[in-house]
């Protein structure tokens, strides 16, 4: 589970967001941060047992304020990425804890240009592969609907009167499911994270194989 400590401490940085109540909490941080990536690990275990993760990450809670008109220095979650090994498993697992706002994610977030062209390209022959995946019940029971920034018509190329434009239009190709506090505190947490990233797996699956193949199937690796 993720422990109220840390939901806590997230809720007074969100109120308290500046370097001096930072670094006077400092090692309470360091301390709840530990844990989370002991979190982290263990989702990592209950993922290998279906998948293979080839690393994960745990982002840092410094905020890149460079080019930001928000001067705040810290970001008022934790969050982590599952990377999946290999060039025959493509796409990846998120997760974010924030009070009143968690959820994980599952796909492509701003996929390359190559990547997404192919990707529209598979769709144009023949979306019903990836619609029997993601129209299953339990999957929309998981996972509901595609995620993310759509064009307002078609890309440039492609027949703005194709019948599954709905799916062409996607810049991104991801889900996300969300989470209350009570829920993330909940003893079996962890593994409802991922039972939900596996019953994810055939979309991902599906993907890598149009992501790997050309127009004509055959392999690129």
């Amino acid at each position: 589970m993720i422990h109220n400590e840390l939901l806590t401490f997230l809720t007074e940085l969100e109120r308290n967001n500046n370097r001096p109540w930072f670094e006077n909490h400092k090692s309470q941080f360091l301390e709840l941060d530990s844990a989370f990536k002991t979190s982290v690990n263990k989702i990592t275990d209950l993922l290998n047992e279906h998948d293979i993760i080839e690393k994960s990450k745990t982002y840092r809670i410094y905020r890149d304020i460079r080019f930001s008109k928000d001067k705040t220095p810290f970001k008022v979650h934790r969050s982590a990425n599952w990377m999946r090994a290999g060039v025959e498993r493509r796409g990846s697992y998120y997760m974010r804890i924030k009070p009143n706002h968690h959820l994980i994610g599952v796909g492509f977030f701003g996929p390359e240009k190559e990547d997404l062209l192919r990707i529209r390209k598979e769709l144009e022959i023949d979306a019903q592969e990836l619609r029997d995946i993601i129209d299953k019940p339990q999957f929309i029971n998981t996972w509901a609907t595609f995620q993310g920034e759509q064009l307002k018509t078609a890309p440039r190329n492609f027949d703005k009167t194709h019948p599954d434009m709905d799916l062409i239009r996607f810049k991104s190709f991801y889900f996300l499911k969300s989470f209350t506090d009570q829920e993330v505190q909940k003893p079996d947490f962890f593994n409802e994270v991922n039972k939900a990233f596996q019953i994810a797996r055939p979309f991902l699956d599906y993907m890598t194989d149009v992501l790997t193949t050309n127009l004509n199937g055959e392999s690129l690796i």
